[in-house]
């Protein structure tokens, strides 16, 4: 008795075909309804048994295609059954290469681990020399440094003038250091002026808008020649020098001038000069005009702006050169400079917030000068709702802007 066999009930009528056994005594009796009775093998009993073995299905198939379609007749010299049963004797290799789940390909990747405080940006532009002893004839590496723990996008560029040029871009993983490229001292001239823009976001799970980051600085191809400059850091065994694109969520503003445009947008006496003469026309013709100067013969005076009186209208005239904001600039560079005067401009903006149409003139110097470029910078950024343009020429020249508070 076997699957597939048709079997009678003997203790009642009915019966099935065999589809399966439980145990050794019970026998799984399906009927024509597709119903599976399970019964004691020695209530049923044998009626026709069913040969489904490969030997006796070729054997069907062959007297069905002799008797109906070949009538018997041979093919190439051989009858149809010797062909469908040649190579059927031939022996296979049943042994199969052993599989070791051990050599599978491992496609788990652990999550990524956040670090305390990491959710504030930081990201470094770093130069590490490849032979640190030899500073003079070393070559260079260029990492991008990822200190967050975001992932970012990003983009290296550098300028020639005015043509961009894209050096690297890619995405980089929280709290990752990437190598960009190696250069020698004959490419420093071609990353004088670099762009770097970024945007942060995480994988799998929600974060904090980010916004995007886009900054520009100049490397200063001298420090490449100085051991001084390359500094014990945090993110490389040798020393480095670092350049700061984001920390702690604050984007570098670094100076992007050269060293004599600033000079001569900060030391212009133009401005003074043409101040200094509308105030004697307005002496000799009588108009109720004064100007309070924060500085008088170089001492600093209470008032720390000056203010220029026009009936029931004032305007707040600020001077921003550093000889009238510093008594002196020793032991500052150009950016320490700019950034001073940078602070006065928004500390004046936040003295005036509340006073709605109060007029700020801002004298900076003439030309498209590095000073009124941040300037103009910040009111289109930082204060979009304040309207400006530029001051009057007959009273200021040409080197000053005029805000109006909103």
């Amino acid at each position: 008795m076997k699957i597939g066999d048709k079997v009678r009930f003997l203790s009642e009528t009915g019966g099935g075909k065999i589809a399966g056994f439980q145990g050794k005594n019970i026998v799984l009796v399906e009927d024509e309804d597709g119903f599976q009775i399970p019964t004691s093998i020695r209530d049923v009993v044998v009626i026709e048994n069913e040969d489904y073995s490969i030997a006796k299905v070729i054997d069907k198939t062959v007297s069905a295609l002799s008797a109906k379609q070949m009538g018997g007749a041979a093919v190439d010299g051989q009858s149809v059954k010797a062909k469908i049963k040649e190579g059927m004797d031939e022996a296979i290799d049943m042994n199969v290469e052993s599989y070791d789940p051990a050599d599978r390909e491992i496609s788990f990747q652990k999550p990524l681990e956040e670090r305390k405080g990491g959710n504030l940006l930081s990201a470094y532009l770093a130069f590490v020399p490849v032979d640190i002893k030899e500073i003079t004839n070393t070559r260079f590496e260029c990492y991008f440094v990822n200190d967050s723990n975001y992932y970012m996008q990003y983009a290296y560029m550098t300028a020639e003038g005015q043509n961009w040029s894209l050096k690297s871009q890619g995405e980089i993983e929280p709290n990752t250091k990437e190598f960009i490229e190696e250069f020698g001292r004959e490419d420093l001239n071609s990353l004088e002026h670099v762009s770097v823009q970024l945007v942060a976001y995480k994988r799998d799970k929600s974060f904090i808008l980010k916004p995007s980051v886009d900054v520009q600085f100049r490397i200063d191809n001298v420090k490449f020649y100085k051991l001084h400059t390359f500094q014990e850091n945090d993110f490389f065994e040798q020393p480095a020098l670092l350049y700061t694109i984001i920390e702690n969520d604050k984007p570098a503003r670094p100076l992007v001038a050269d060293a004599k445009s600033l000079k001569e947008q900060m030391y212009a006496k133009s401005s003074d000069n043409q101040l200094a003469s509308t105030v004697s026309s307005n002496a000799s013709t009588g108009h109720n005009n004064s100007y309070v100067r924060r500085y008088d013969d170089r001492k600093k005076q209470a008032n720390p702006f000056r203010i220029k009186h026009r009936g029931d209208e004032d305007t707040v005239v600020i001077d921003l050169h550093a000889e009238a904001l510093l008594e002196t600039t020793a032991g500052m560079n150009n950016a320490d400079i700019l950034n001073y005067q940078l602070k006065k401009f928004r500390d004046t903006l936040a003295d005036y917030s509340s006073k709605k149409g109060q007029k700020i003139v801002f004298i900076h110097g003439k030309g498209e000068g590095v000073l009124r470029s941040a300037i103009i910078h910040e009111l289109n950024y930082r204060y979009k709702r304040y309207l400006y343009q530029d001051a009057s020429f007959q009273e200021y020249g040409y080197g000053a802007t005029q805000v109006t508070i909103r």
